[in-house]
């Protein structure tokens, strides 16, 4: 049954934990119905709670974003629910201390299809969805790392080099098909989330990047979202870059 109401429809991956979720959130505040994908099942429930409370309709599904057929059963599910899609928040990633030189085959397999080939499919089907509509906005939670390549990057940074790419990529596709789709991306820094202390395997770790100096918080980087959100259709801002203010690089 399609939803019969004109609210607009964001999907937002990852949603379950940190900037996702207060994505989530503040997309709630400013009137959106949310789709919402993770693969915590138990975390997208508490949240589908407290969003519907906010007077949001959401569709909340557990999702494997390196199994394409399982995002292609998200977005069909959206089809279902809502009949239309006007946000794509290509927000979920992850990252592993594997070096280079030494580096887990699997870690950096898993690193590269969450990131990079999961953010493409999930961009393709919300640009087919758009597309009728003439109207849409995709944004991509890329980081700081696209810009510069840390000293423990791994294979992280190099993805993240890879979503910057292609913002610019779908960027140039979109206009040479004269669509009034826009794309963004958001490149912060140093975010207190749980990023850290799974990617150093050590919440000791995660203590000591996130003490250094006040970082960045999770609804910093929704507010970011939600003025690419609210600029006027003739603008289109291509990327946000966010740091701590005592962040050196």
């Amino acid at each position: 049954m399609i939803k019969t109401q004109q609210r607009p429809v964001a999907i937002v991956t990852g949603a379950s934990s940190g900037i996702g979720q207060a994505i989530a959130q503040h997309l709630s505040n400013a009137g959106y119905d949310l789709a919402l994908c993770a693969r915590r099942r138990d975390r997208l429930t508490a949240m589908v709670k407290d969003l519907e409370a906010n007077d949001s309709a959401v569709l909340a599904q557990t999702v494997d974003l390196r199994d394409e057929a399982q995002i292609l059963n998200f977005f069909a599910a959206v089809d279902e629910r809502f009949g239309r899609l006007d946000v794509l928040i290509n927000n979920a990633g992850l990252g592993h201390k594997e070096p280079l030189m030494t580096g887990s085959t699997d870690a950096w397999r898993e690193t590269l299809e969450v990131n990079v080939l999961a953010l493409c499919i999930c961009t393709r089907e919300a640009v087919q969805r758009m597309t009728p509509a003439n109207s849409g906005h995709i944004v991509h939670i890329s980081s700081m790392s696209g810009h510069r390549v840390p000293a423990i990057a791994g294979i992280y940074s190099a993805t993240k080099f890879a979503v910057r790419s292609l913002g610019e990529t779908l960027r140039r596709e979109l206009r040479a098909a004269q669509s009034n789709i826009r794309i963004s991306s958001v490149s912060p820094g140093i975010v207190e989330t749980e990023f850290a202390e799974k990617y150093h395997q050590s919440a000791e770790k995660a203590q000591e990047t996130y003490s250094q100096f006040p970082v960045l918080q999770a609804d910093d980087i929704a507010k970011s979202v939600i003025y690419l959100l609210q600029q006027p259709q003739h603008v289109e801002v291509n990327d946000i870059l966010i740091r701590p203010t005592q962040q050196s690089s």
